[in-house]
């Protein structure tokens, strides 16, 4: 423990960021690295519990309590704490393959969970996760290290996402022969073209994935199994198969005037728009340069719709939620050491918050219809106020507030209510039993399918969750295809 008093020492403070109204000038990530003599004080800050929850990683009431990935974090607080770096990230990395990205994206449950967050601000978890990583790759101590010997086994990864990347990297560890095929044009899935480069540089990406070809994994992209390469084939060519195609599978709205030109899907958004950045050319980009953007869905891939928005000059933007605006502090039905549902100014709407001088989240509000214009362009939409109610069994119910019905200009909207499950062509071809969620049937612990060899990991097993549960899977996933193939394993 680096020092007993530091939690009552000192106050918390997270990495510093850029000014939200200069930083939407450019795509560049919007924070900023933590001095090390501040890092030093945070570190100070974790008490070294007996029982330390912040890596716990369960799942208590719908949400993740403390780290999915178990990563052992009073250990490595206390090694930053004594200037012991390469230690520090020595620890790190035994349990997460990708700190570099969880310590930009993740939403840090484990600081949810953190002790001192029963009556205090929670350690800086997540600041010093990546000042750890980053300082890893400044100073040279990452570097490529390839099996020292290959089972002569190979392993096909379908999905180059988080979990994907986590099962190749730790199947090459263990001296598998493995082959990544990702549909896209770059690999990363998820990491490189559903979350923006001001939350999560592309460079960042690129990094991690050179070092892995440096180990020895094979990636090959523009690739569609079922199309460009068969289930049969693979099954000729490989010893096992790893599906980890993600669920993007967008939930849709099915409203008077859907049709309307400028209705798009949030990912459809975000994705053009990267790869837009990433080729430098406009062909295929969705603008809101002067438009007025409503985006529909009160989660992270909406708010990252605001951002996204913000840097292309958007006239205005307004963000509808259907639930309640968040308690500043817990209530008596989310305790410690849930993950806090409370109120955050998150990066997007601080940028909204300094350009047109309010929050842009409007509560409690559902759509009613879409207006076009005579060329079939949408000029508005009609929303209606809802009044939630809660019942003693912990349900509630909505209903409309009469009188309350609004007209709001708009020439895009973007819909970001969440994902319906995988593409079941994909579990089709596979011929892989499915739930009732479109995921693919695999049993938590096991990953296995109803065909042989083939094993189902992260969001197209479990559903949409987080890249730190992807990463998780990845590896569990990866530690019985390990066992599959040997009779044995030595994978975590």
């Amino acid at each position: 423990m680096g020092k007993p008093t530091g939690f009552i020492d000192y106050e918390r403070k997270t990495a510093p960021e850029r000014d939200p109204a200069e930083r939407i000038k450019n795509w560049k990530e919007y924070s900023l690295p933590m001095p090390e003599k501040e890092l030093k004080v945070q570190s100070a800050r974790c008490m070294d519990c007996g029982t330390p929850f912040c890596h716990t990683g369960l799942q208590l009431s719908n949400g993740t309590s403390g780290c999915p990935l178990y990563n052992l974090i009073p250990e490595w607080n206390d090694l930053v704490y004594r200037g012991r770096w390469q230690e520090a990230l020595d620890r790190l990395v035994k349990t997460n393959n990708f700190p570099e990205f969880t310590g930009r994206v993740c939403p840090a449950p484990c600081e949810g969970s953190c002790t001192v967050a029963i009556s205090d601000p929670a350690v800086a978890i997540k600041s010093i996760e990546k000042a750890i990583i980053d300082k890893g790759f400044e100073e040279g101590w990452i570097t490529p290290a390839p099996p020292k010997r290959r089972t002569g086994k190979r392993v096909a990864v379908i999905g180059s996402g988080p979990a994907g990347l986590a099962a190749a990297d730790q199947l090459n560890k263990a001296g598998h022969l493995v082959t990544v095929f990702e549909r896209e044009d770059r690999i990363g899935g998820l990491l490189m073209y559903g979350i923006p480069s001001m939350k999560l540089e592309k460079e960042t990406v690129n990094r991690r994935v050179n070092l892995l070809k440096a180990e020895g994994i094979e990636f090959v992209t523009n690739t569609e199994i079922g199309k460009d390469v068969t289930f049969e084939q693979l099954k000729e060519e490989y010893d096992a198969t790893v599906l980890c195609a993600g669920a993007q599978k967008h939930r849709d709205m099915t409203i008077e005037g859907r049709d309307a030109s400028g209705i798009h899907l949030a990912m459809d958004y975000l994705t053009k728009s990267m790869k837009s950045l990433l080729n430098q050319s406009e062909e295929g980009v969705i603008s809101a340069q002067d438009k007025d953007v409503i985006v529909i869905g009160g989660g992270d891939t909406g708010a990252d719709c605001v951002a996204t928005a913000m840097r292309q000059g958007a006239k205005s933007v307004v963000q509808f939620g259907k639930h309640e605006v968040q308690p500043d502090q817990r209530v008596s039905t989310n305790p410690w050491p849930e993950y806090p549902n409370t109120f955050t100014l998150d990066y997007a709407y601080a940028e909204a918050k300094a350009v047109f001088g309010s929050d842009p989240r409007e509560y409690l509000i559902a759509t009613k219809k879409f207006i076009a214009d005579a060329d079939g362009n949408l000029k508005e939409l009609h929303t209606v106020r809802m009044e939630k109610t809660y019942h003693e069994d912990g349900s509630y119910s909505m209903k409309e507030i009469p009188g309350s019905e609004q007209v709001w200009p708009a020439q895009l909207v973007f819909i970001a209510i969440g994902f319906n499950g995988t593409d079941t062509s994909l579990i089709e071809h596979f011929n892989v039993e499915k739930t009732a969620r479109d995921t693919v049937q695999s049993p938590y612990g096991k990953y296995t399918t109803n065909q042989e060899g083939v094993f189902a990991a992260g969001d197209m097993r479990r559903g949409q969750s987080l890249v730190v549960w992807a990463i998780h899977e990845g590896r569990e996933a990866a530690r019985e295809v390990d066992r599959y193939l040997m009779g044995e394993t030595f994978l975590p």
